[in-house]
């Protein structure tokens, strides 16, 4: 039987709180696993990457007897990459039954591939699959906090036991309501974000930097190491004119900026300044 919760905050380990447990997640960058891990007594495990993209080896490697959960962001934030469903079920497969594995489909909604799942799927094949989505992205509702889950009922009725009991407002439920019936909306901003990334893509990538192929609603922008064109002269740079990119130093990506797609204004404007910034002696 499947099931599914509307939440608030961070799913935190609900198989994790014994502190002789593991949880282990792939190398994300993302800031709340870690936090969201040893907040319930776990240990993380980190697995690389391969080319700013999950390694399905890499994390199997790393599973031992005392791993209780997986996170798997995917696509993931800040590189915007993503692993299509045949790994995805392949890492589920590799993993053993008692490992819960947790998918992160935030910025689903922004993918196009042919060979990329959300996990709906998947959970519903399986009693150790949960994935957990977010109004905060495609639909614009991040001041709300509201978010939802789908997994296995007994996963679900754990959660539901140790959640607060008011950790979802009114308005924010009828806020996503109306956003999930708002599909002209959706629709508008795939299009719009598949249209300028493929744009920003191609022209910064003109300008001699190197853009990690992306399928999110932003790209992530290298730099070189050379002192006057770094990601945080850059940022500097950019910052002057009021445009306002990501820096990464504490996602582990020192040398590079994540840009979200903006309007057709801003995107522009991010390109001129990268230009006058890479052309500077």
């Amino acid at each position: 039987m499947k099931s599914s919760i509307c939440w608030r905050t961070p799913i935190s380990a609900t198989a994790t709180r014994r502190s002789a447990r593991r949880t282990a997640f792939w190398c994300t960058r993302s800031r709340l696993y870690p936090i969201a891990t040893k907040a319930n007594g776990a240990i993380n495990v980190v697995a690389p990457e391969t080319n700013f993209t999950a390694d399905v080896d890499a994390i199997l490697q790393r599973v031992s007897p005392r791993t209780k959960l997986v996170w798997l962001a995917n696509p993931n934030n800040p590189t915007g990459t993503y692993l299509p469903f045949d790994e995805v079920k392949r890492l589920r497969a590799g993993l053993p039954p008692h490992v819960l594995l947790v998918l992160d489909a935030a910025y689903s909604d922004y993918v196009s591939r042919n060979d990329y799942e959300i996990g709906i799927e998947l959970v519903a094949t399986s009693e150790n699959t949960v994935m957990t989505h977010t109004f905060s992205k495609i639909h614009g509702l991040a001041s709300l906090r509201i978010g939802w889950m789908f997994g296995p009922a007994h996963i679900v009725d754990a959660v539901n036991r140790i959640r607060g009991p008011f950790n979802v407002s009114t308005p924010a439920m009828l806020a996503a309501v109306a956003a999930i019936e708002d599909t002209a909306h959706v629709q508008m901003s795939k299009a719009h974000t598949e249209k300028w990334r493929n744009w920003l893509t191609e022209e910064v990538t003109k300008l001699g930097l190197k853009v990690t192929p992306s399928v999110a609603n932003f790209i992530l922008i290298h730099f070189p190491l050379e002192k006057g064109k770094t990601a945080a002269d850059a940022d500097a740079f950019l910052t002057k004119r009021g445009l306002v990119l990501r820096g990464l130093t504490n996602y582990g990506l020192p040398h590079a900026l994540r840009m979200t797609i903006g309007t057709e204004e801003a995107n522009r404007l991010v390109v001129e300044g990268l230009r006058d910034f890479t052309a500077r002696r």
